[in-house]
């Protein structure tokens, strides 16, 4: 069995936990004088970030009073890459789902402080603590103190993605027993499940699918007709083909019941158009986009949160941004209202690092990252089938283990198993579902990886082998 570092446990104690990227870095931070770079310049930083990635197609548009442009580059299987190129926007869907949130509020249909309990449907509950609820405000501000994801969604090594299969009835169940470890509002933990839930909410307050609220409200407005998450024949040749981190080809995203969180497929051209409705006061959504930047909370990275929208400041100057990841997309967009530029930009692979340190290059002069060779894969993913163990095989499991660096608290909560990471000063990372495939033998749901229980000769568990690449061994220290 492989002994590793104490960096090397921490890293894998962390992996518990998964948080969202919002910006690189190390920034070479430009003043009021910064020049655009030219096409050709852009073009430049698309072949050399492609260069390594075969498959790769990156394009990057640019809106301000100087003009609109797109740049393109990429010689990927199936689609062109021009400005009608259809990509995942992934994160990006949050700022769409905070404008209807927002265009709601002002309309009188919800309230940003009301309840999001008050929303959900008979017979079903939000977590508190404290005696203070989860409002839509905490929920689109990323402080409702729920996870980046629910503890019981799929792996994100899973083929079809870690949403796959996520349905209404699994989303309410993991709301009726879910218990926060903090107070609404306390915190910033940026959540996907979060973002999807004000999407689902706000459905069932207007009345229909996701899709349908944000055509009615937003691209219907705006037409911006290439954008949308159902792609009918006529579109569906023209999505870019995505790979992974490793330039491996894989599945379109399927958000299922979360689709607020990072549905949205969209081009160029329309992510432009959109770009440009968010910097004309005069717009259809412009009221909307006052009341979701009316709100400010304190976001990661000492930057602020607006509903949806991450507030950044360089040199005194306010951008406004999101990112978006999916499996096989990586993408950003960076409004800067005071004069009048957007930076979008549009990849159709997950290889790191992605697009953003090109947008911030454009908006202002940061440095832009190596591109390093594509790291070797790991194993494929192994499908794993879950079987159903007595309830006194599974607390013969629960307790705790230690392992250099942290310790992983295995607990029952009725028919399930779930294992919580801990270190010394830091506060505990989500806790996580574990599915037996065999007596002593489980399968984490949400990440690539395995626990094995060791027994003495009475049959008293004694230690844990947990698997993520390589192998750790825990002892037990209490039952």
């Amino acid at each position: 069995m492989t002994q590793i570092s104490r960096r090397e446990a921490l890293r894998l104690a962390a992996a518990f936990a998964v948080v969202a990227i919002t910006t690189p870095a190390g920034a070479q931070q430009a003043g009021d004088d910064w020049r655009l770079p030219s096409d050709d310049e852009i073009r430049g930083l698309i072949t050399a970030r492609n260069a390594p990635r075969p498959g790769q197609g990156i394009v990057i548009g640019i809106l301000g009073p100087e003009g609109e442009r797109i740049v393109a580059g990429g010689t990927g299987a199936g689609a062109a890459f021009d400005s009608t190129t259809l990509f995942e926007i992934g994160s990006i869907t949050k700022v769409f789902t905070a404008l209807l949130l927002a265009d709601m509020a002002n309309k009188g249909e919800v309230s940003l402080d009301d309840p999001a309990a008050k929303y959900l449907p008979a017979g079903h509950k939000m977590p508190e603590r404290g005696g203070r609820p989860i409002t839509l405000t905490d929920l689109a501000t990323h402080r409702s103190g729920l996870p980046r994801i629910a503890d019981d969604m799929w792996a994100i090594s899973h083929p079809d993605g870690e949403f796959a299969d996520y349905t209404e009835e699994r989303l309410l169940a993991f709301l009726d027993r879910h218990q926060l470890t903090r107070e609404p509002g306390a915190q910033f933990e940026y959540s996907n499940l979060g973002m999807g839930l004000v999407g689902y909410l706000l459905t069932r307050v207007a009345g229909s699918d996701y899709e349908t609220l944000v055509r009615a409200r937003i691209t219907g407005p705006l037409r911006m007709n290439d954008t949308m998450i159902t792609l009918p024949p006529s579109h569906a040749a023209r999505l870019a083909a995505p790979f992974d981190a490793y330039m491996r080809p894989v599945k379109p995203m399927d958000m299922a019941a979360l689709a607020g969180a990072g549905a949205i497929r969209s081009t160029p051209a329309d992510m432009l158009i959109f770009a440009r409705a968010l910097l004309d006061p005069t717009s259809p959504v412009a009221p909307a986009l006052r009341t979701a930047l009316s709100v400010r909370t304190p976001g990661e990275n000492k930057f602020e949160q607006a509903l949806g929208w991450v507030v950044r400041r360089l040199q005194g100057r306010e951008l406004l941004m999101h990112d978006g990841r999916t499996k096989g997309f990586t993408s950003i967009l960076i409004l800067e209202p005071a004069k009048g530029r957007a930076v979008v930009a549009l990849a159709n692979s997950a290889a790191e690092p992605g697009p953003t340190d090109l947008a911030f290059n454009i908006v202002g002069g940061q440095q832009v990252q190596p591109t390093p060779a594509v790291p070797p894969a790991p194993p494929p993913f192994v499908p794993r089938t879950a079987i159903s163990l007595p309830v006194a095989e599974l607390d013969k499991v629960a307790g705790r283990y230690e392992f250099p660096g942290f310790v992983v608290v295995i607990r029952r909560d009725g028919e399930y198993l779930y294992a919580q990471a801990q270190r010394e000063g830091v506060p505990g990372a989500p806790r996580q579902q574990i599915l037996p495939e065999a007596p002593l033998a489980f399968f984490f749901k949400a990440m690539d990886a395995q626990i094995r229980f060791t027994t003495d000769a009475s049959g008293m568990v004694t230690e844990a082998v947990l698997t993520q690449g390589r192998q750790m061994v825990g002892r037990r220290v209490a039952p």
